[in-house]
């Protein structure tokens, strides 16, 4: 078993609620209220900034140059479609100017916001690798059911397709290979730090999906 399996089976309980979660099976079976999804929209473009500023972090600190160039070039995808579709999702959904202009974080948003933002700041490479892995694996998971079809409603249809593929699955792939090599040249007290940060991304993920509810 990997260093990233190990951890994912740590953090099942968070994670396998999150994957599940009442937010993500309504948008799946096309019963999300559209003022639930245009809330959580807002708090998603909440969350992106500093997920950018840790992608940008992770591009800095890698220490193999064909690393930096795949974190860089998803960083450059982040940038274009997921970020579009944010802002015209919201359109669609008639979220009012003032939310989208002035938006106020729920509490799990606030400290979603506030893990990605110590953890770009400690610029430390394990750690970035860790919160981002956590978050991506998570968005796969949340978009991949093999026994249903895609979502028929075009915004949520789009919110899935944005996190699975070919290309999304290789993306994930390869954080679990950088993770699992970076963390295998860690002494065991690191690791447990990295277990500990994985497990509280992967509570705060799911924290995140609750307060589209709140």
């Amino acid at each position: 078993m990997t260093f990233s399996d190990e951890l994912r089976t740590a953090a099942a309980k968070a994670w396998d609620a999150a994957a599940t979660h009442r937010f993500v099976d309504e948008l799946w079976a096309g019963r999300l209220e559209p003022g639930v999804f245009g809330a959580h929209l807002v708090q998603e473009s909440l969350v992106l900034d500093p997920f950018v500023a840790l992608m940008g972090a992770t591009v800095a600190v890698c220490d193999l140059p064909e690393s930096r160039l795949a974190h860089a070039r998803r960083l450059g995808l982040v940038a274009g479609p997921p970020a579009a579709y944010l802002a015209r999702a919201m359109d669609v959904l008639d979220v009012p100017l003032d939310e989208r202009t002035h938006p106020e974080p729920r509490p799990a948003t606030a400290q979603l916001r506030e893990l990605l933002e110590t953890v770009r700041s400690a610029v430390d490479h394990p750690s970035c690798l860790t919160v981002l892995l956590v978050g991506e694996w998570l968005r796969l998971d949340c978009a991949t059911r093999s026994d249903a079809d895609a979502p028929t409603d075009p915004l949520a249809r789009e919110w899935v397709e944005l996190r699975r593929g070919a290309a999304f699955e290789g993306w994930v792939a390869f954080l679990r290979l950088e993770f699992d090599r970076v963390s295998a040249a860690l002494d065991d007290d690191r690791r447990d730090v990295l277990r500990a940060l994985f497990v509280r991304t992967a509570e705060l993920e799911l924290a995140f999906l609750d307060g589209a509810y709140v």
